[in-house]
C-alpha cells in the first residue's frame, strides 16, 4: 500500500472518531499519543474545526450537553486534549519511573524506544535538565517519546507534570485554533 494512501486512510479514521465522539475522541487519542504516536496533530486540527462548525452534523458534546459552535467549543476541545495528553504523559512517567531502562531495553518496541532513542533520550535530559520535557512537548515527534524517558531518568514529577501541562496546552490550543 503506497504510504500517501495509508495516510490518508490514517487521517480519514481520525476525523470520524473526532467527528462521531467529539471531546471524548480528542481526550483518548491525546492520551494514547503522550506515549504513542497518535497523529496529535490532524487530531487537534480537525477537532478546531469541527469546534468552529465547519462539519455540518459534528458537535462538540460532553455528558449530554452541546457546546456552541466557536469560542465555547474550542475551549473544551483544546482542554479535552491538554487533559488526556496530560494524563497519559504521567502515565509514560510511571512506567518509566516503575519499569526503568532494563524494562524498556526488553520491551521498548512496544513504546516505539530502543537503546539508540533511550541514549539520545538521556543525552537531550542531561542536556536540557527539566526543560527537556517543556521543549520536548512542542517539539513534533519527539513529544510522544519524552514521557517514559522523563519517568526512566528521574525527572521530579512536580516539575515534569507542570512542564508537561503548559507544553501540551500550547500545542493543544495552537492546533486547535489552526484548525479552528
Amino acid at each position: 500500500m503506497p504510504v500517501a494512501s495509508l495516510l490518508s486512510g490514517i487521517t480519514d479514521l481520525l476525523t470520524t472518531v473526532v467527528g462521531d465522539y467529539g471531546l471524548y475522541a480528542v481526550f483518548g487519542l491525546m492520551l494514547i499519543d503522550a506515549v504513542f504516536p497518535a497523529a496529535s496533530e490532524p487530531v487537534m486540527v480537525y477537532s478546531g474545526a469541527v469546534a468552529a462548525g465547519a462539519f455540518a452534523g459534528q458537535d462538540v458534546v460532553f455528558l449530554g450537553a452541546s457546546f456552541e459552535h466557536g469560542f465555547p467549543a474550542y475551549l473544551a476541545m483544546a482542554l479535552s486534549g491538554t487533559v488526556g495528553y496530560t494524563v497519559g504523559s504521567v502515565l509514560g512517567w510511571g512506567i518509566g519511573d516503575y519499569g526503568g531502562r532494563p524494562f524498556l531495553e526488553r520491551h521498548g518496541r512496544l513504546f516505539q524506544l530502543d537503546a539508540g532513542k533511550l541514549d539520545r533520550a538521556e543525552r537531550w535530559f542531561d542536556r536540557y535538565d527539566e526543560w527537556a520535557v517543556f521543549l520536548g512537548r512542542i517539539t513534533p515527534v519527539v513529544r510522544s517519546f519524552i514521557s517514559i524517558p522523563a519517568g526512566i531518568f528521574r525527572s521530579p514529577f512536580p516539575r515534569y507534570t507542570l512542564l508537561t501541562l503548559l507544553g501540551s496546552a500550547i500545542w493543544s490550543f495552537g492546533l486547535a485554533g489552526a484548525g479552528w
